[in-house]
């Protein structure tokens, strides 16, 4: 599991962030928010243009360094504006079982590495300063991959040193690709981690999916259950509704609302619908268990009800799932759903301070949290 992630001079963060999933404060309710002493259930609360959704980019960057094709980076200001560095710093440390690994990289931007390290229960196991061209691979048999072509990977440093399109290759990535490692290796273990992180943005874009995408929807509601299992999720969050799915005359197939006249399903279901069937679209029906999901403002166009059925539904779907929510929806606030060190404020200075240690008061059960958030308890972190 991710244990800490640490960020710095990246878009509105100028200063460093970090986040540290073992930092529980031992509550005795929610204990569903909590896996392996780790915290696997998280709220983020913050204003407008604190930086909520650049933090869900920060957290996948590691993606794109590892397996490449950028699949979440965006073409805007990659450095803070204000800071005078040169980089962002990236900080992912990692515990799998007995091992504990701490994979560090900068960037100069979204296409260039200035350095990266990796290091296994305190050993660096290898380091690379691509601005400096120093290179240290000394405990690669640590891992069991003292057999990598070193000179094939810095051959492809010097290509890149061409013009091509990769300049900096990250070692990492090579090392995975390139080296036979044994299905217990704890490099193996991250890499089947890193690959099932997501993240999910709620917007306006979901109300109007391109035709492409419904019909690969519309193929995999075909398969055995599918569409009774969307029907069953939709009911399960509030939405009474019974779903067809018809091939029509030309070929294509289309969703309709079933009734004594069939109601054709995305001119017709609300915002909040379109928004529940995105969400199942993009995670649900994945033959493979997530590892990490960052839902950013996922109940943008939920009634406050259908919130709380979102937030229990995927602490029953996914326990063991570290999953990272943003919201302004102060009826989240709550003990009976989250606790007080899974709930977080993230501030317009960049900041991010549970609400255990945002108040001198020990918060209990019985608090109400909403209320005192509104009434100003914690503003002295927003």
């Amino acid at each position: 599991m991710l244990k800490k992630f640490t960020l710095k001079n990246y878009k509105n963060f100028k200063d460093e962030i970090s986040i540290d999933f073992e930092d529980t404060a031992g509550y005795q309710f929610s204990t569903d928010c909590i896996t392996d002493e780790t915290i696997s259930k998280m709220l983020i609360y913050g204003r407008n243009a604190t930086g909520k959704t650049n933090l869900g980019k920060a957290f996948v960057d590691i993606c794109t360094a590892i397996f490449g094709g950028r699949p979440y980076v965006d073409t805007g200001v990659f450095l803070n504006a204000d800071s005078i560095d040169q980089m962002a710093i990236f900080s992912y440390e990692f515990r799998f079982e007995d091992n504990e690994l701490v994979y560090r990289y900068a960037r100069f931007s979204n296409q260039e590495l200035k350095d990266e390290e990796l290091r296994i229960n305190g050993k660096v196991i290898f380091c690379c300063d691509f601005e400096n061209n120093k290179f240290d691979f000394k405990n690669l048999e640590y891992i069991n991959a003292e057999t990598a072509s070193i000179d094939r990977y810095l051959q492809s440093i010097d290509m890149g040193d061409l013009g091509l399109q990769e300049p900096k290759l990250p070692f990492l990535r090579w090392l995975i690709s390139n080296v036979a490692l044994s299905n217990d290796s704890v490099l193996i273990k991250l890499a089947n981690y890193v690959r099932r992180m997501l993240m999910i943005t709620a917007g306006n874009a979901i109300l109007r999916m391109p035709r492409r995408t419904n019909d690969s929807f519309y193929e995999l509601l075909e398969g055995s259950n599918r569409l009774k299992d969307l029907e069953d999720f939709l009911n399960e969050m509030g939405i009474e509704c019974k779903l067809v799915l018809q091939k029509l005359p030309d070929g294509q197939r289309e969703l309709y609302f079933g009734h004594e006249k069939l109601v054709p399903f995305y001119e017709t279901a609300s915002s909040g619908t379109l928004a529940l069937v995105d969400l199942y679209r993009r995670l649900i029906p994945k033959s493979w268990a997530p590892s990490f999901i960052y839902l950013d403002e996922f109940d943008a166009f939920y009634h406050y009800e259908m919130a709380e059925k979102v937030v229990n539904f995927f602490k029953r779907r996914y326990p063991k799932c570290q999953i990272i929510m943003t919201s302004h929806n102060t009826n989240l606030m709550t003990n009976r759903l989250m606790r007080p060190d899974c709930l977080f404020i993230l501030s317009k200075a960049g900041t991010l301070t549970a609400l255990c240690n945002a108040t001198e008061r020990e918060l209990r059960e019985g608090h109400n949290l909403e209320k005192m958030y509104i009434s100003g308890e914690f503003d002295k972190y927003e």
